[in-house]
Formats: structure tokens, C-alpha cells, sequence
């Protein structure tokens, strides 16, 4: 099972803090991989979910791990070139990833070839057992139940 941070929350959202540098690099250090909002503007790179606020350097994107939800058409092609495992989406019920990923929006079918996002936003029982991963702002919360810990 895969355990992905939303944005770098692990315990719940820390709004003032999600897509941080440092805040995905404590995710990352905690075992974490993390999903990330990416913007590229005249060739350089931001993360932000609305908007662009934190300046990055590209190398930030080889961590290993790092899911690059693209914000805007330049950040798509660029993180493409870059061979990242990026995606972009809106409300599409389902995305497929640069990896070959299906990015499954929350409340979504499941499959073993699938991320389960946010399913602390669907109020039905869902079988983990169905998908590859799960994104969450309460991931650690997941880990521990799914992990027995």
C-alpha cells in the first residue's frame, strides 16, 4: 500500500503550512510519499494549491515519491519533460498519471491500478483492499489502521 500526504498533512490539514518545502520534506522524512501543487511561470517553478507561493528549484521534483498535481499547462509539459510522475485534473472522476496511475477522484471505483483520494470525504465504507494507495490529509490515521499499528 502506498501512503501519500496531502500537500505535506499527515494528522489533518495545517492549511498555513500545505505545499510548504519543508513541511513535504517532513512528510517525505516520515515515510511519506506526498502529493504536490506545482505552477510553472516564465520557467520557473512554484508550489501552491490556488496560487503560486513557494519558489522551488527544479531538482525539488527528483525527490522520489513526489505525486506533481500540474496547475497550469506549463507546469504539465514541463514536469513531463522532466520524466516526474505528474498528473492534471479538475474534477475528473478518474486521471491517468505520467506512471500509468489512475487518480481516483474522491467517492470514485476503485481498482488495484488506483489511488484512493480523500476517502474521508465519502461517508461509505471503503475496501482499501480495492486500490494501490491512498492520499490523504490524514494519512498517518490510514497507515496506523491499515498497518495495525
Amino acid at each position: 500500500m502506498i501512503f501519500i500526504s496531502h500537500r505535506g498533512n499527515i494528522s489533518g490539514r495545517y492549511i498555513e503550512r500545505e505545499n510548504e518545502p519543508n513541511y513535504i520534506l517532513e512528510a517525505k522524512n516520515m515515510g511519506y510519499q506526498v502529493e504536490i501543487d506545482v505552477w510553472n511561470l516564465s520557467g520557473k517553478w512554484y508550489l501552491g494549491h490556488d496560487e503560486p507561493q513557494y519558489s522551488v528549484e527544479e531538482s525539488f521534483f527528483s525527490h522520489e515519491g513526489m505525486w506533481c498535481h500540474a496547475k497550469n499547462l506549463e507546469a504539465l509539459d514541463a514536469l513531463l519533460s522532466l520524466k516526474t510522475n505528474c498528473f492534471w485534473h479538475q474534477e475528473d472522476d478518474y486521471t491517468l498519471t505520467s506512471k500509468g496511475i489512475i487518480w481516483a477522484y474522491p467517492g470514485k471505483k476503485l481498482n488495484k491500478n488506483s489511488i484512493c483520494v480523500m476517502p474521508e470525504w465519502n461517508k461509505k465504507t471503503l475496501d482499501f483492499s480495492l486500490c494501490m494507495g491512498i492520499c490523504s490529509d490524514l494519512i498517518k490515521n490510514y497507515k496506523e489502521m491499515l498497518n495495525g499499528s
